[in-house]
């Protein structure tokens, strides 16, 4: 038996290296989505696993900011697109501030100088508000620089403490 917790890439290593040695893993996101299993229903291959809710935190975090700052109603997204699956996250959340009657400019960061670009546009998108898209992984190379010399700069933050 193989376990893998390093999620998503780690799983998808071993179910390239093998299709008979059974295979566990533990991911933060849909694993049919990311081509883990066809199913989540019935298994159909060596792997088996289970998920947490990384993907509709990201939604639930949106939620709450709307709820606790109502007249919040354009929110800049921050996005690491080197982190995997940024485009699903994205996707699910822009479908949640559409739900919520939200407009959401997605920007893309993942170093110190994409960072500065984000601020300096968030006054020409008039953004109330500045959310940050939680990482897939501990290793959150926007929201570090983020939250150490750019914290005093946001109005509104939605970030987990896993994102930061």
């Amino acid at each position: 038996m193989i376990v893998t917790l390093g999620g998503v890439p780690a799983a998808l290593a071993a179910k390239a290296a093998t299709t008979t040695i059974p295979i566990v893993f533990l991911t933060g996101s849909d694993p049919v989505a990311s081509g883990l299993v066809s199913s989540l229903s019935r298994p159909d291959s060596n792997l088996t696993g289970t998920t947490t809710l990384g993907d509709e935190v990201g939604q639930k975090r949106l939620e709450l900011l709307h709820e606790l700052i109502p007249a919040v109603t354009i929110i800049a997204l921050v996005v690491n697109p080197t982190t995997p699956f940024a485009d699903i996250q994205s996707g699910e959340i822009h479908a949640a501030a559409h739900a919520l009657g939200l407009q959401l400019h997605i920007l893309h960061a993942s170093t110190e100088r994409e960072i500065d670009r984000v601020f300096a546009s968030l006054v020409q998108l008039r953004a109330d508000a500045l959310a940050i898209a939680p990482a897939r992984s501990s290793r959150c190379s926007a929201a570090r620089p983020l939250g150490r010399s750019r914290r005093e700069r946001s109005r509104a933050s939605a970030c987990g403490a896993s994102a930061c």
